[in-house]
């Protein structure tokens, strides 16, 4: 985020979720994230208020990443009980491109890195390599797998 910042001179927004929020603690970059950026934490699926802006377009793309399991499961069954499901269900509604990328859309293992430091590996479940291949034929949404794509889809976007 801080090397898009500085190539390609966009403004960042970051909305975290609750759980957002203890795993950015847990990794200690709470505090590095909000000393570079903006960081608005949700209250509850409607606060901050960022649905209706994105549906009027205030934004000129929305970015879930990491988009967990758990709420790839909700946007792909139109469950809009948190602040991120709710805003990617009302901002495909509107006109702002919606990018997203799941933790758990590769089959396989792949090694991951605890809080501690400790490597250790755990695999996606079928179910969750379908609720992304849901995502995948929304209309409105882009699935993306690295975070050089992100980079893409953001200097893509006119605005």
């Amino acid at each position: 985020m801080i090397n898009l910042q500085k190539e390609h001179d966009v403004r960042i927004d970051i909305f975290v979720s609750k759980a957002g929020r203890q795993v950015l603690n847990w990794y200690r970059l709470w505090k590095p994230l909000n000393e570079r950026f903006n960081v608005k934490v949700e209250v509850d699926s409607n606060v901050p208020f960022i649905a209706g802006p994105l549906q009027m377009g205030k934004w000129d793309i929305l970015i879930v990443a990491p988009l967990t399991a758990n709420s790839a499961a909700k946007i792909a069954y139109g469950i809009e009980d948190t602040l991120l499901t709710n805003a990617v269900a009302q901002c495909a509604k509107g006109k702002t491109p919606i990018v997203l990328l799941p933790v758990d859309q590769t089959p396989g293992e792949i090694e991951t890195v605890a809080p501690n430091g400790m490597k250790f590996k755990i695999r996606a479940r079928q179910v969750d390599l379908d609720n992304v291949a849901r995502l995948r034929e929304m209309e409105g949404i882009t699935v993306v797998a690295t975070l050089d794509e992100i980079a893409e889809r953001i200097t893509s976007v006119p605005g």
